[in-house]
């Protein structure tokens, strides 16, 4: 399962994992693009993508459940997520942060990933080998906001599944992917031009290589692109 599979790395990451075989479960807010993603991945000759639409900022401990229960009635286990959705939000001061707004960041890029990694762990801890990986961005200076802290937060949530599974059959790891050709990147950085960043199908077969269970790495772990050189 992936989360921000309508656009972007999630995207990318989802057509990737199609590619080696996955059955994808394609998790975003727009259900358009899910459908379109739908349609290139079955072009493909893919197994048959499913698409799950969910607004993260207006999801409920109860829409994750019914997605829990989906899963386990039509597979039985899950074996892997890619907690990749986020919202940019504002660049501004703390002192001047919306607060409604603060909130909003946090639900999304938070809160929803704890409930979701809550609502699937034990549909992953049923699967023979399984992984979780997190989509990380280190964002701890200036004008970066809730963005930053919530990017933080969910570091620190991977590293304390990652210690609270050791024991089992579950490998949880975050990634760092840089600067990458987005419209999410776009919104952050409107003036930049930058002819050198790296696509999302660049960076795409990382997370498939994360994702899969059967790859040896470090629980617990952070990795970025110098780790894979």
């Amino acid at each position: 399962m992936i989360t921000g599979a309508s656009d972007g790395i999630g995207r990318a990451v989802a057509l990737d994992c199609a590619g080696h075989g996955a059955t994808v479960i394609l998790l975003g807010k727009t259900q358009k693009k899910l459908e379109l993603l739908y349609d290139e991945i079955e072009n493909y000759g893919y197994p048959e993508a499913i698409i799950h639409p969910l607004d993260f900022e207006k999801a409920s401990p109860l829409d994750f459940q019914v997605l829990h229960d989906g899963i386990e009635s039509q597979f039985g286990h899950l074996d892997g997520l890619i907690n990749n959705a986020a919202w940019l939000g504002a660049s501004t001061p703390v002192e001047h942060y919306d607060i409604e707004l603060w909130y909003r960041v946090m639900q999304i890029n938070l809160n929803a990933p704890f409930m979701m990694t809550k609502a699937c762990l034990p549909l992953l801890t049923k699967a023979e080998q399984a992984a979780i990986v997190f989509t990380l961005d280190n964002k701890e200076n200036a004008y970066w906001g809730a963005y930053g802290a919530s990017k933080s937060g969910l570091e620190a949530l991977m590293k304390i599944i990652a210690d609270e599974n050791e024991d089992k059959r579950l490998n949880v790891t975050g990634f760092d992917p840089g600067a990458v050709h987005t419209s999410f990147r776009t919104r952050a950085f409107p003036a930049e031009d930058n002819p050198h960043l790296s696509e999302p199908s660049d960076i795409s077969p990382y997370f498939t290589y994360l994702v899969d269970a059967n790859n040896t790495v470090d629980n617990g772990a952070i990795y970025t692109l110098k780790d894979f050189e």
